[in-house]
């Protein structure tokens, strides 16, 4: 109120009676008025509303700031944590590999262990089969000598009309009729 009785007063005494009406110009007083009144406002701006708006403007900046380091510190920790990654999934890869290649070997060993096994066996049963063999044979052969031995007994008690049942006589009539045809068979072939 007090700008506006000043304004008044120095319109009321620049005023000399006569108005000369300029369309465009304010009147002076209203320039000085205005300009106080501009100076008083700058001042309060200046002296209040300036110093929050830097204040806000700190705390925003320090927080992008802020927001930034931290993106990059994650982004940071992030790369380590991929290369660590990386680094165990190579570890476990070449230990697949190993383990592969080891059970490959263990396969190859256990393949190897039965095949020998397997011929042994194999050998065994053979060898014990030639042995029956060779058994069966003797017995057979034996036994063959024993029926063709009777055989040769019955058939000379006929042809020589006498009775060979006396052990030692008969015994010596069958082998001396044994040996003639182990003599009568062809060579290499056994009787």
């Amino acid at each position: 109120m007090a700008l506006s009785a000043a304004a008044s007063a120095v319109v009321a005494a620049s005023g000399d009676g006569q108005s000369s009406i300029k369309p465009f110009l304010p009147h002076t007083a209203e320039i000085i008025v205005g300009a106080v009144g501009f100076l008083v406002l700058l001042y309060l701006l200046a002296k209040f509303a300036y110093p929050m708006f830097e204040k806000t403007y700190e705390e925003r900046t320090a927080a992008i700031e802020g927001g930034i380091e931290r993106a990059e510190k994650a982004q940071a920790e992030a790369a380590v944590a991929l290369e660590q990654y990386q680094a165990a999934l190579a570890d476990a890869r070449g230990e697949a590999a190993a383990i592969r290649a080891e059970a490959q070997s263990e396969r190859a060993r256990i393949v190897e262990e039965a095949r020998s096994e397997a011929e042994a066996a194999a050998e065994a049963v053979t060898s014990r089969a030639r042995a029956q063999i060779e058994a069966d044979r003797l017995a057979a052969r034996s036994e063959l000598s024993r029926e063709v031995g009777r055989i040769a007994l019955d058939l000379a008690t006929r042809v020589v009309g006498e009775s060979l049942t006396d052990d030692q006589r008969a015994r010596a009539t069958v082998d001396r009729f044994i040996g003639e045809l182990e003599t009568q068979a062809p060579a290499g072939e056994p009787v």
